[in-house]
């Protein structure tokens, strides 16, 4: 499958259905608590992981490895969760959008949230504050095992957001997960359509086998 076709059933199912997906299939890839900036943003790509650490006497950078993304990658920036310091502003969100980046997740927070809106740059974190993470935390390696909340993240693993979260989804296992996850969508659809047509819920539900979408498959 090419990855614009899988770019696009990712997005047309959303996060939702991936979530029951991963959890039929007994996948961890829920990144609970980060958020989009902006509701309505969303993206789908393979990750181009970035692991921050505490400065050392050497200082070092923040953001200079955006030039190394490639078109259609997620930047996944793990900052151990931090609220205290930025590592995503408008100077990176202007460049990603020029090179065709698909978004930004960070276990962490962004600044210049005004720039990704206006731009309609998808980036995720777990909250906005002003402070930046200059002389405070480095981009310490790319391209290595991150973690993301509770979710380990291998480079090239596909990560997906939109309003309602981010999922990742390990690089092997991305058709098999958004073909359940079509499944669910069409399931649900049918339930809609039963009772749109006069069925009571409950029984709608039963017939749609509702109460197994999400339950591992033995």
């Amino acid at each position: 499958m090419s990855e614009e076709t899988l770019v696009r059933r990712l997005n047309a199912v959303g996060v939702t259905a991936l979530s029951d997906a991963l959890d039929r299939l007994a996948i961890s890839g829920q990144a609970i608590g980060i958020l989009p900036v902006a509701r309505g943003m969303k993206f789908a790509g393979p990750a181009f992981t970035v692991q921050m650490l505490p400065v050392g006497l050497t200082q070092g950078i923040v953001g200079d490895y955006i030039d190394d993304v490639p078109e259609g990658a997620v930047v996944a920036i793990d900052n151990g969760g931090k609220l205290d310091q930025t590592v995503w502003g408008d100077i990176l969100t202007r460049v990603a959008h020029k090179k065709g980046v698909a978004g930004t997740v960070i276990d962490g927070v962004c600044r210049d949230s005004d720039c990704c809106v206006l731009l309609k740059y998808p980036v995720f974190s777990r909250s906005v504050t002003m402070r930046t993470a200059k002389d405070r935390s480095t981009a310490h390696a790319y391209g290595v095992p991150i973690q993301l909340v509770e979710v380990r993240i291998e480079p090239g693993d596909w990560l997906v957001g939109d309003s309602d979260g981010v999922v990742a989804i390990p690089a092997g296992r991305v058709e098999e997960v958004v073909a359940i996850a079509e499944e669910v969508e069409i399931a649900e659809k049918a339930i809609l359509a039963a009772v749109d047509a006069g069925m009571r819920l409950d029984e709608a539900r039963r017939a749609g086998g509702y109460h197994s979408l999400q339950s591992r498959a033995v």
